[in-house]
């Protein structure tokens, strides 16, 4: 008889146990599911963290091996290289590098573009008849408005004066 009374409480016992709903629920295949769920986004947000490095540094980074190196150090720490590579990673994409550049040697071009003389290759200005350096002759001078004139122009752009009158088409150094 005692022993039919200790299996009843035990009976009894088990019923109200406030635990048994959760464990219970662990022990579910909902619990089950939502543990594969877990893993299968934890899998996804990975990768989708390692495609975005590639997709980055192809944007930032020119050497493929570089580019594999990040790749790989995303794949294998996950969210810690993800946030070394955001930190490493070049400032300024290939391409804005690239415009920089060529306008950097635009500027530079324009800068190196000033006039030279012809001879001696001493700086000189646009309005100088002859070189201050050398005295090698640059330009003419226009006959009416005293202007100086590119070798090849036929007419003065200032005072419409003929720059080669009829019959004289002699080289600008002999002209003076």
């Amino acid at each position: 008889m005692l022993h039919a009374i200790i299996a009843a409480a035990n009976d009894s016992a088990e019923t109200t146990n406030p635990l048994d709903m959760v464990t219970d629920f662990f022990a579910s295949p909902l619990w089950q599911f939502l543990i594969y769920l877990f893993f299968f986004c934890l899998v996804a947000v990975w990768l989708a963290g390692a495609y975005w490095i590639y997709k980055d540094a192809r944007r930032r980074i020119e050497d493929p091996i570089v580019i594999g190196v990040c790749v790989l150090t995303g794949l294998v720490f996950g969210p810690i290289g993800w946030l070394v590579y955001s930190i490493a990673r070049p400032s300024e994409f290939i391409a804005d590098r690239r415009l920089r550049e060529l306008d950097t040697q635009l500027i530079e071009q324009r800068l190196n573009e000033e006039a030279r003389c012809t001879y001696c290759k001493a700086p000189v200005r646009d309005d100088y008849l002859v070189c201050p350096s050398c005295g090698r002759r640059l330009r003419t001078q226009c006959r009416s408005c005293h202007r100086p004139l590119e070798p090849s122009w036929r007419v003065c752009p200032y005072c419409e004066a003929d720059t080669h009158p009829a019959g004289s088409y002699a080289s600008p150094d002999k002209l003076l």
